[in-house]
């Protein structure tokens, strides 16, 4: 896997990335690594956003989960299905987290509504996700980047969407994220590395 832009001046192209693409979570890597910054003490927070009382809004907790559950990571990790971060504590939590970090770059990840023949892609962006927007929700924005996965189809009844949007879906959604995310971590370690011999006994875990 080939570190990105920021480490050797070459820009990756914006992309959705089907979930269930064999490169997937590498594809995911090479972008995060293609978006985030040299300094070496900017702290990379992941921040995801999102409650597990909604299937559909589950893909953040979901993702923070998996992450922490690969153990300690250069990357810190806030929104999981224990701790979730969500539209009533996101305020508070976003103060917390630049409270504790000092100019952080932060990946926001969250689930969003899109295009039925969308549905199942994950979208990794430069700048801000707007939380809640798909549901008329007003929100602050999140992130310096962010990772967004199409959960199912926008345009009517949004709340009632959510609630009925497939968990096998999301939860598959959410392992893709954070295999591609932990790749990212372990290569953003060794930025000298060019190609990583990631190991198998890992990867099944997420």
């Amino acid at each position: 896997m080939k570190l990105g832009k920021r480490f050797f001046e070459q820009k990756v192209d914006e992309r959705k990335i089907p979930h269930d693409e064999p490169l997937a979570k590498e594809i995911i890597s090479t972008q995060i690594l293609s978006m985030l910054p040299i300094k070496d003490d900017q702290p990379v927070i992941i921040v995801c956003i999102g409650t597990d009382r909604s299937n559909g809004d589950s893909l953040g907790p979901l993702t923070g989960t998996f992450l922490q559950e690969k153990g300690p990571s250069i990357f810190s990790v806030y929104g999981t299905l224990d701790d979730p971060i969500h539209a009533v504590n996101l305020e508070e939590k976003l103060k917390a987290i630049h409270e504790m970090h000092e100019n952080p770059f932060i990946i926001a990840i969250d689930a969003c509504l899109g295009k039925l023949k969308s549905v199942g892609m994950i979208q990794i962006m430069d700048g801000p996700v707007k939380p809640g927007a798909g549901v008329k929700k007003e929100l602050p924005s999140v992130g310096d980047m962010h990772i967004t996965g199409i959960v199912n189809v926008s345009g009517f009844m949004e709340f009632f969407v959510l609630q009925n949007t497939r968990l096998n879906l999301v939860v598959k959604m959410a392992k893709t994220i954070a295999g591609g995310i932990y790749r990212a971590s372990r290569a953003y370690q060794q930025p000298h590395i060019h190609e990583l011999d990631w190991d198998n006994n890992h990867e099944r875990t997420i």
